[in-house]
């Protein structure tokens, strides 16, 4: 029945996203999800907010999110724009802020949803090649574009670049909006949000499903100077004027007001990686240096898809992807202490 498509729908190519498999007992490293739960303060407000409330629209405006966010921030509210999940803001940034004469530029290995959206709103692009080492160097971006959007760290390499190379970035480019997407930013990275109120032009958008353990209630953030945040709400309020339910705002909230918990599990998976990469270069292989809660390596006596498949049959999944320049590396996202261990447990056979 695809005569009944509206013609762009044909040349579409959907993002896939990470498998959730239906396996008992698995070793699901695969997806970078936060392996310790959410805050038990988040928990008691979902718990709390299970009520007959429930049969009323939320804020549309989710004001307290947006107050706890700015508050955590120090940034006003108006420069506060929440949705669901990090995908739906990224939607609305390059529907509102990136479909204009000449190209958006992002790294040419990075995250995967940036051309889809491009196709989906037909916005010409263009790929800036990472270097020898899968790093993103700011100083290959050419001045002449429709804006500049890339991840810190990058994915799937979990590479860091510094705040310096980015407000060096925004200091020679200030005709076109430039976004930083810190999904992984809280595993070691310094935020780039105390940046914005120098530079207009600066957009920056978080997840709370990485380090704050909400991947399943799909709340995502961006933060910037008001008319871009402005910009953002006609596009939502166009689109969908009730993003966030009541629930989710309250776990918002609660995740950003327990920052001992944060900080906590933010620095288990930090001290993980640190053991898992030396345990990884012990076995033989290359490990990039990650500021995510993933790693990428590769080995180079063993096909990482001949990996990843051994691996699956032994109930441990890890994600390859099969793109030029990366196919060799597989990508680990950090699990519990156990998950780990297993996982090692596993590979050390097939190396």
């Amino acid at each position: 029945m695809s005569q009944f498509w509206s013609p762009i729908v044909h040349k579409l190519e959907p993002y896939i996203p990470g498998e959730q498999p239906k396996i008992a007992n698995l070793v699901k490293l695969n997806t970078n999800e936060n392996p310790y739960g959410p805050s038990p303060k988040v928990l008691e407000a979902i718990r709390l907010g299970v009520s007959d409330q429930l049969r009323l629209y939320p804020d549309p405006n989710a004001t307290e999110l947006k107050q706890a966010i700015a508050n955590y921030y120090h940034v006003d509210e108006n420069q506060v724009f929440v949705g669901n999940g990090s995908d739906e803001v990224l939607a609305h940034i390059f529907h509102a802020l990136f479909q204009h004469n000449g190209s958006l530029l992002f790294p040419d290995i990075t995250y995967s949803f940036y051309p889809v959206y491009c196709q989906l709103y037909q916005i010409d692009y263009k790929k800036v090649p990472l270097n020898e080492n899968l790093e993103i160097v700011l100083d290959d971006y050419p001045s002449e574009n429709a804006g500049i959007i890339f991840p810190n760290p990058n994915a799937p390499t979990g590479c860091l670049l510094a705040l310096s190379e980015i407000e060096s970035l925004l200091q020679r480019n200030t005709n076109s909006v430039v976004v930083v997407d810190e999904a992984y930013i809280d595993f070691g990275g310094e935020s780039a949000i105390s940046l914005v109120n120098q530079y207009p032009n600066l957009l920056v958008t978080q997840t709370l499903s990485k380090s704050r353990s909400l991947a399943n209630l799909r709340v995502g953030l961006a933060v910037g100077h008001k008319d871009l945040i402005e910009a953002l709400v006609r596009v939502k309020d166009s689109f969908n004027s009730y993003p966030l339910d009541s629930l989710s705002i309250k776990a918002g909230v609660e995740a950003f007001k327990d920052r001992g918990y944060f900080e906590t599990t933010c620095q288990k998976v930090i001290a993980s990686r640190k053991w898992l990469t030396q345990e990884l270069v012990e076995l033989g292989f290359d490990v990039l240096p990650s500021s995510a809660n993933f790693i990428f390596a590769r080995h180079k006596d063993f096909d990482a898809a001949q990996l990843a498949l051994g691996l699956r049959k032994q109930g441990v999944i890890v994600r390859h992807f099969k793109h030029d320049r990366i196919d060799q590396y597989l990508r680990i996202s950090i699990g519990t202490d156990e998950e780990n261990r297993q996982f090692l447990a596993v590979l050390d056979p097939l190396v």
